[in-house]
């Protein structure tokens, strides 16, 4: 029999990931009603062969009436509503656990709704899970990346909390509070998802720290964060507080199990 009448070899998990292939996009919001549809049709208009998944918390804007409204035109499009507002890391609990449920999933994204994250970043925020990369951060401090209209004091939080965490969890990692990720599905399927406590951006540092543990291959690529288009940044005093407060917990947590360990 000649090669070319032999049966195809199956495809490898990451063939076409740049192109959208099992990936699912995860986006979560809360009065993003003015971003929605737009957002919506650049992440499939960048993955043409990609899913999203809209996690809504009863936004009062209607913007979960407005996903359902995409998702009955556009079969890619999916939503989960979630009846109550309990942040970021709750959200994307919830918006993970429903992709991984899909055998077809190959890859998630995480991104904010606000086109603070570029979607025509997406083929190549997924481009190293096509070699051997388990998790690609975007990243705004490294050469190549940066932040647009930021104030000064904005900067310097989140570049602070950055180092902050780096310092405490001795992590490498140029941008550990950046939202804009790529995961293999099976290290999303294995991080500690159910235990993880962030509800605010804690989350962010968080599943980059249960990663890193594992092992999992990180990769960084340079990515421009632009401020919101429209609608109203969800950053606050307290989701700072939270993720300091976190990040200090998880050090004591892997001070407490070496010890435990001898």
């Amino acid at each position: 029999m000649s090669a070319s009448d032999a049966d195809p070899a199956p495809p490898t998990p990451s063939v076409g990931l740049a192109a959208g292939r099992g990936v699912w996009v995860v986006l979560p919001t809360y009065n993003e009603r003015e971003n929605l549809e737009r957002m919506a049709a650049a992440i499939l208009a960048a993955l043409p062969e990609g899913s999203l998944l809209v996690v809504d918390d009863s936004s009062p804007d209607g913007t979960g009436e407005l996903a359902d409204t995409l998702s009955a035109r556009e079969a890619r499009v999916s939503v989960l509503h979630r009846p109550n507002k309990e942040g970021l890391g709750v959200a994307y609990r919830d918006g993970f656990r429903w992709v991984l449920e899909r055998p077809e999933t190959r890859a998630v994204v995480q991104m904010d709704a606000d086109f603070s994250h570029d979607p025509n970043v997406l083929p190549s925020l997924l481009a190293p899970l096509m070699q051997n990369a388990d998790l690609v951060l975007g990243t705004r401090y490294m050469r190549g990346g940066g932040t647009v209209g930021w104030s000064r004091r904005r900067e310097l939080i989140s570049r602070g909390g950055t180092l902050f965490a780096r310092t405490v969890l001795l992590l490498p990692y140029h941008d550990l509070t950046g939202g804009f990720k790529a995961w293999r599905r099976e290290l999303l399927d294995a991080i500690r998802l159910r235990e993880t406590s962030g509800s605010g951006y804690g989350f962010q540092v968080e599943t980059t720290w249960w990663a890193h543990r594992r092992g999992a291959r990180i990769v960084e690529v340079p990515i421009t964060f632009r401020e919101r288009v429209a609608g109203t940044s969800k950053m606050n005093g307290g989701i700072v507080r939270e993720a300091m407060l976190l990040v200090l917990g998880l050090r004591w947590g892997a001070i407490r199990d070496a010890f435990l360990r001898r």
